[in-house]
């Protein structure tokens, strides 16, 4: 059975060879049948891997499927990896991603181009699975660079937009940085391991480098860049916002079952890169923890549903990177698939109330819709008391091991843990902030709303409110993936500190319901004190972060290319063809017809090469 993971990459690789071919002509039952089913053929192998792999008692299980290169001591293979890591990786992707499918099958019914939406939702999770199965890191920069390449063209899916197309630009554009670095990173480990086989590369990597020496801190370092493109980390995390440019469902597979995850990912399978580079890998934690922190508090200015909901995914995929900087792998890769259920469960759920409220997006347009919208209630409600990490739910026990391994950290693991216990604090705030004024207080709006129906909708969500719950209680394989990690000590922490841990996200979700569901504060007020608003401001423009790199790369750019409109380069090639030109004029001239004129230039010619040889 542990044979057939061939097949996971191979449905939907096929759903999309099979929809591209047809060119938009086939019609939309088919189309959503292939473009759903494949996925759903996925998962059902991924789920029989699963249960095979588990027996088996096999740590790790290698499939070679074809030679891909062999040049001078350079052989990767298309092979495909299988250990706890990527098990839980497959069964998020195709789980996960099977039920967005299926979602979208309702969601996108009206759209013409509805075919091609799955050709590119087919190739997207290909390339993602191509991504965690990978035995070696060119095969994972291929899937890299193919998830990159989808976002691009789900992003800027309705092209009629101009700003849908230069949201997708952004998001090819500052993700191409972090790239550019992982290559780059990818060529010092080939050149100094011999080997971009992950497995062979770590190992050499343990047996001939020393902890805390520049050539892993190096390579970490440039993983590391590539990790924070793909996942919207700082400095590299201002793409993800405008990825809401595109379909709502395409924002959930980005941001819970697919791109984002890839960073994560990454560094948890280099991970003993990290560990020889122990500042780098510390590096990790606090750009996890700035990033979330900043998230937070842009979240809580935003009034875009679907914008407040990417916020807070940068904030979450910060706390990843949090668990990962600690040490606590397993606790990274757990929270990585718990916000996989209750994200999902989010977008799909705000993609329903944007359908009933006829896409309307803006939070403050919308209120008291619980009685009109009881299902989109219940995913808020559900969704967010998760993300929140209310007591045991999914979101809990994820972030509750992230916390305590930050705790454990010597010298800096106070201050990472109360930065994120204080990112918590914030969650609490912003989410419920969204659910309150969506669903209580006074209608603003829309009074004829009308739930959407239809079981394609109905039934992911409801499966998503319950993983969102209980998918806290899924254990994860990954003991043998990171049997030497820090992680592995007993953790011990105060009571006191775990009632902080558990009480801080509580009383966020009180202020938010003080200010937005009971009315006792007035957010008026408190943003008619001095300097709030420039605050607010500052905050909404999620720190001025576009604006400074307008400044720094974008409008010198824009400058140097209207300086150099007619292009310097060809005008320099112009030069040449002219002066070919030039020449060959002046040869033509020559061409007389006469055959005296042509015997004395050829006797000219002869007299002056003699002349040129008996002078030198």
């Amino acid at each position: 059975m542990l044979d057939l993971i061939w097949l996971l990459p191979t449905f939907p690789l096929l759903g999309f060879l099979i929809l591209a071919l047809a060119e938009g002509k086939l019609a939309k039952g088919p189309a959503g049948w292939i473009g759903a089913g494949s996925i759903g053929l996925s998962f059902v192998v991924a789920a029989l891997v699963a249960v095979s792999f588990l027996q088996s008692g096999l740590e790790s299980h290698t499939v070679p499927i074809w030679m891909w290169m062999s040049v001078a001591g350079f052989d990767p293979g298309i092979n495909l990896y299988l250990d706890g890591l990527s098990l839980v990786m497959i069964l998020v992707i195709t789980g996960v991603g099977f039920l967005i499918h299926v979602y979208s099958t309702g969601y996108m019914a009206d759209d013409p181009d509805f075919s091609r939406f799955f050709c590119y939702m087919n190739l997207f999770v290909f390339a993602m699975l191509l991504l965690v199965l990978g035995d070696n890191l060119l095969l994972l920069y291929l899937g890299w660079e193919g998830v990159g390449l989808c976002s691009y063209l789900l992003i800027g899916f309705w092209y009629d937009d101009p700003y849908n197309g230069y949201a997708a630009r952004k998001a090819f554009v500052v993700t191409r940085v972090g790239d550019t670095a992982m290559a780059i990173g990818l060529f010092l480990l080939f050149a100094q391991l011999g080997t971009l086989n992950i497995q062979d590369m770590l190992h050499a990597a343990e047996a001939e480098w020393a902890v805390g020496s520049a050539l892993p801190a190096i390579t970490a370092l440039l993983l590391l860049g590539g990790a924070v493109g793909k996942s919207a980390q700082l400095p590299l995390q201002t793409w993800l916002p405008d990825a809401m440019a595109g379909p709502t469902p395409i924002s959930a597979l980005i941001h819970a079952a697919t791109m984002v995850t890839a960073g994560v990912y990454l560094i948890a399978r280099t991970h003993t890169l990290f560990e020889l580079a122990p500042n780098v890998q510390l590096l990790v934690a606090w750009v996890g923890l700035i990033t979330l922190l900043m998230a937070g508090f842009t979240a809580m200015t935003q009034n875009d549903i679907k914008r407040i909901l990417a916020y807070s995914t940068v904030s979450q995929i910060g706390y990843m990177f949090l668990g990962l900087g600690v040490g606590a792998w397993s606790g990274a890769i757990f929270h990585l698939m718990t916000h996989a259920f209750f994200k999902a469960l989010l977008f799909l759920g705000a993609g329903a109330v944007i359908l009933s409220l006829h896409h309307e997006q803006d939070i403050f347009r919308m209120g008291a819709k619980r009685k009109q919208l009881p299902v989109g209630f219940l995913c808020f409600l559900i969704g967010g008391l998760a993300l929140t990490a209310f007591p045991y739910t999914s979101g809990y026990f994820s972030k509750d091991e992230i916390l305590i391994a930050a705790l454990e950290v010597e010298g800096q693991g106070l201050w990472l843990w109360l930065g994120g216990v204080i990112g918590a604090f914030f969650t609490g705030i912003y989410t419920f902030r969204l659910f309150f004024v969506v669903f209580f207080g006074e209608s603003r709006g829309h009074h004829d709303a009308k739930e959407v129906k239809g079981l394609n909708i109905a039934l992911p969500l409801f499966i998503l409110m319950a993983l969102s719950l209980f998918g806290g209680w899924i254990p994860v394989p990954l003991d043998a993936v990171f049997s030497h990690g820090a992680e592995h000590e007993e953790h011990h922490i105060s009571a006191f500190m775990h009632g902080v841990m558990i009480a801080l996200p509580l009383f966020g979700i009180a202020i938010s319901y003080l200010f937005y569901g009971s009315g006792i504060l007035s957010a008026e007020k408190l943003m008619s004190l001095p300097g709030s608003r420039a605050l607010h401001r500052f905050w909404n423009s999620g720190w001025g972060m576009d604006r400074l790199y307008d400044f720094l790369f974008v409008n010198p750019f824009l400058y140097l290319a209207r300086v150099n409109a007619k292009d310097i380069i060809d005008a320099f090639y112009d030069m040449l063809a002219a002066l070919s030109r030039a020449g060959h004029l002046l040869i033509v001239r020559t061409q007389t017809g006469y055959l005296r004129w042509y015997v004395l230039s050829m006797a000219a010619g002869l007299v002056a090469l003699i002349s040129v040889g008996v002078l030198l």
